[in-house]
């Protein structure tokens, strides 16, 4: 089923390859990703134009450490919402709490799920009190603090 997808989205193995290469390590250039895979800087060029046409490649972001950088606090809070057809207006306001640094709607127990970076516990229960649960919509909140972070990774695109 996967190389079925593969085929509508006319994705090849070479631009699997070039894809993996540039998640390991988005900073790495073309004429050296030409180099390993034996091909020209020029089709990396033309291949990573193509994924960004196509809505693959969205993007790249550099990787800060927020915990070096003095945010110590990882959260995950479930949000119930008083009415699903508040999600859209919700959705809206916690775009501007620049705290939450994923949000996602969910099915199940919470109507969406987000991950909070803070500095410190008295940062999340500001963040918590002032600026989330004063939303409009959302009913209440339901915060698990991350003590540690096992895995992080991308998806994998081939076996190795």
């Amino acid at each position: 089923m996967f190389e079925k997808k593969l085929q509508i989205l006319q994705v090849d193995k070479l631009d699997l390859q070039i894809l993996s290469m540039l998640m390991n390590d988005a900073t790495i250039p073309y004429t050296d990703i030409a180099k390993e895979l034996i091909i020209s800087g020029g089709t990396v060029h033309v291949r990573m134009k193509k994924l960004q046409e196509m809505g693959i490649v969205t993007g790249s972001n550099l990787v800060v450490n927020p915990q070096r950088i003095g945010f110590d606090v990882c959260a995950f809070l479930g949000i119930f919402l008083e009415k699903g057809s508040q999600y859209h207006d919700a959705v809206n306001q916690l775009g501007e709490v620049k705290e939450i640094v994923e949000l996602h709607y969910t099915t199940g127990l919470y109507s969406m799920f987000a991950k909070i970076i803070c500095r410190d516990t008295a940062h999340l229960r500001e963040v918590l009190n002032e600026k989330i649960q004063v939303i409009s919509g959302i009913q209440r909140t339901e915060t698990f603090i991350s003590l540690e972070e096992s895995i992080k990774r991308q998806i994998t695109l081939l076996d190795n």
